[in-house]
């Protein structure tokens, strides 16, 4: 079976994806007045995180090796930010009375805390976290970015056994 795609543009339409994706929570953020909670913004880290991933890789159109590499790399921010994800799905999915209290914003925790212990809180989730403002196919932001991050890293493994047929 031979592949269609070549690691170039592969890497391309990745970043692309990536583009799109924060081109539109920018959108949901300015336009829609869905502010994001903590966790958005630690998604948002990761998929600009790809981004720049998929266009150095784009840019540098590499071999299998080097394609090993930067899919294992796209694989492990993936892997984070559909960590994060999949938290705060859990967090929007969690009955009312069981949802944490709203807590200070992140940059107030970033300059007051330690990073670990910033960390911790963030992760930890907070009321506003668990609001879900806006749906699409009957799927929250988090959802749809667990699914993005999901199809992401599928497509940086598709463009590693590309590499490796050309």
């Amino acid at each position: 079976m031979k592949f269609l795609i070549s690691p170039r543009i592969g890497y391309l339409a990745g970043f692309l994806a990536c583009v799109g994706l924060f081109a539109f929570a920018v959108y949901l953020q300015y336009y829609e007045y869905q502010n994001p909670c903590p966790l958005c913004i630690l998604q948002r880290v990761a998929f600009i995180a790809m981004m720049a991933v998929f266009l150095v890789a784009a840019i540098h159109g590499p071999r299998f090796i080097g394609a090993c590499v930067y899919s294992g790399l796209l694989v492990a921010i993936a892997t984070a930010g559909g960590a994060v994800a999949t938290r705060h799905v859990w967090l929007q999915h969690l009955p009312k009375d069981r949802v944490p209290e709203c807590g200070p914003g992140l940059e107030y925790m970033l300059e007051k805390f330690p990073l670990t212990q910033a960390l911790e809180k963030i992760f930890r989730g907070s009321g506003e976290c668990a609001e879900v403002g806006w749906t699409f196919l009957g799927l929250s932001i988090a959802e749809w970015s667990l699914v993005w991050f999901v199809l992401l890293a599928v497509l940086a493994v598709v463009i590693a056994m590309a590499a490796r047929r050309q």
